[in-house]
């Protein structure tokens, strides 16, 4: 299913693309909120120019590659952030860009994705398609560099700013990051930026193979039964081999939220941080909330995205009050 990566993710990595997204993006806020009588800190990457983190990967990669191989263009796959982060970046190097997406995506990153220039390919999700071995399939026909959204070292480093930037924040590395965690992309990343910190990856109910795969010691798919989720955004399949080869060495126990808990996450971030928070990017506050991992006054919790239907996000405020 995944491509061999060309090589491994390093530190070094993520200090580089810390520095190429500090050269064409203010940091985003790190702001203080209190839970359960202990303050901690919320990294707001929702308000990246794709609201977003995911436009710190797809920069990372794109802006590494060679003369040849932005002439020939990129495909990625993706829900919907990782597809504007890469038709964001494409946009802005010139790059043509195709993006494999599932036909039930949210209509906003669909069309948002469009709007940034890029070729949408839409596939079915829901019938068992498989993503990958279509992009892998659109690269080979057209000679194009797959950006994967998460099953790359690029991106990994690049994800893993968004933890460079939290320790010059706070003055020094956070004692722990709870991350929302799809295929460990960003969860990689944060685990290399930060040698020393305790990472503890969230993932929805029943969409939990980084955090079964952790405690087996080797990758576990999801089940076919996998039961519906309402976090698209990290509904991933699998985690990959690259991935997997950091998450092992440095990750606490995976844990999974329901729904429910993702919603009082989401009307949280509304209420007290006065921020739009999708239900994927509301993953690691809805375990934080739930009490699913310890707290400290060190503790970062990231808050990965926003791109959220304005009907449904009212929908679920309003069943909230």
């Amino acid at each position: 299913m995944f491509r061999e990566s060309p090589r491994e993710p390093t530190r070094d990595g993520v200090l580089r693309a810390a520095e190429k997204i500090a050269a064409i993006l203010p940091p985003t806020p790190l702001l203080p909120v209190e839970i359960g009588g202990v303050r901690i800190h919320v990294k707001a990457d929702v308000l990246q120019p794709i609201g977003s983190f995911k436009i710190r990967g797809a920069w990372h990669r794109l802006t590494d590659l060679t003369p040849a191989e932005r002439a020939a263009g990129v495909v990625a796959v993706s829900s919907g952030n990782h597809a504007q982060g890469v038709a964001w970046a494409a946009r802005k190097l010139g790059i043509a860009a195709t993006i494999v997406m599932p036909a039930n995506a949210p209509q906003v990153k669909l069309d948002a994705t469009r709007a940034l220039g890029a070729e949408v390919l839409l596939y079915d999700r829901a019938g068992g398609e498989d993503r990958d071995l279509i992009a892998n399939a659109l690269c080979d026909e057209r000679g194009r560099v797959l950006v994967h959204a998460y099953a790359d070292p690029w991106v990994i480093e690049g994800q893993g700013s968004m933890g460079i930037e939290i320790a010059a924040q706070l003055g020094r590395e956070p004692t722990r990051l709870i991350a929302c965690c799809g295929g460990g992309g960003l969860t990689a990343g944060l685990a290399l930026a930060c040698p020393d910190a305790a990472i503890h990856p969230v993932e929805p109910e029943g969409w939990d193979d980084v955090a079964r795969s952790l405690e087996a010691g080797e990758i576990l798919r999801v089940g076919p039964d996998a039961p519906p989720t309402i976090c698209d955004a990290i509904q991933t399949p699998s985690t990959a081999p690259v991935n997997f080869a950091v998450l092992k060495a440095r990750c606490e126990a995976g844990v999974a939220v329901t729904d429910e808990e993702v919603r009082a996450a989401q009307r949280f971030a509304f209420a007290k941080l006065r921020l739009v928070v999708e239900p994927g990017g509301a993953a690691a506050l809805a375990a934080a909330l739930a009490g699913k991992v310890p707290l400290d006054e060190g503790t970062v919790v990231t808050l990965t995205g926003g791109n959220s239907d304005a009907d449904a996000y009212s929908a679920m405020l309003a069943a909230g009050n």
